[in-house]
């Protein structure tokens, strides 16, 4: 097994730490013990606990933004765009769960100078969102009377909240859950046309297509 880098394991033990007991309630004293480090190395890596929890945050926005990206130049249509970007933001918890229940519990303690970096990439991956869903609907691809705001705060709704509710332990694997959000979301929003294309028959699970 590779050895983890000290910066890995300081923001390893943050993780657990910030989650169980909040962000105030830690300090960097503790967070150096729970990761068998020195106050040198934190200090090394972070400039402070609150930069140490801004980097928790933007590792995730980064991730999924670049997978966004990536789906972008490898898909040609809407349709697979969007079942891509859905998939792809729920495997995202297979490594980044953590950072995301960190994110939502204890965000609003960065200072605004930190929220606004972030809040910037977060403003980025929703309107990659947006312009998914109205791409669709310009190409007549999806439904022109979805609202796009409202379709793609519906499909944002479902995607964050799985870090609430999943469990490893559970029937279903975050590739399942990907694979029926995508399903969920494509019938729901396609055309009759487009539903009924060769090509899309792979976004539902009653598919043979593998």
């Amino acid at each position: 097994m590779a050895t983890r880098s000290t910066k890995k394991r300081i923001t390893d033990a943050a993780l657990e730490l910030f989650e169980e007991f909040g962000f105030h309630a830690v300090t960097v004293d503790r967070i150096v013990k729970q990761s068998h480090t020195s106050k040198g190395g934190f200090y090394h890596n972070f400039t402070s606990k609150e930069e140490l929890l801004y980097t928790i945050h933007e590792s995730f926005i980064t991730y999924v933004l670049t997978k966004a990206d990536e789906v972008q130049s490898r898909y040609d249509t809407p349709a697979e765009r969007l079942y891509e970007v859905i998939r792809s933001f729920v495997r995202m918890f297979e490594v980044y769960r953590p950072h995301v229940t960190v994110f939502y519990q204890e965000g609003k303690h960065l200072s605004a100078d930190y929220f606004k970096r972030l809040e910037a990439k977060r403003d980025e991956y929703k309107n990659t969102m947006f312009q998914l869903v109205e791409d669709g609907i310009e190409e007549g691809e999806f439904r022109k009377e979805l609202p796009v705001p409202i379709t793609s705060m519906a499909i944002f709704g479902m995607m964050n909240w799985t870090y609430k509710w999943y469990k490893s332990s559970g029937l279903y694997s975050l590739q399942d859950i990907a694979n029926i959000f995508g399903d969920l979301v494509m019938n729901a929003i396609l055309t009759d046309e487009a539903r009924k294309q060769q090509k899309y028959q792979r976004f539902f699970l009653n598919s043979t297509h593998v």
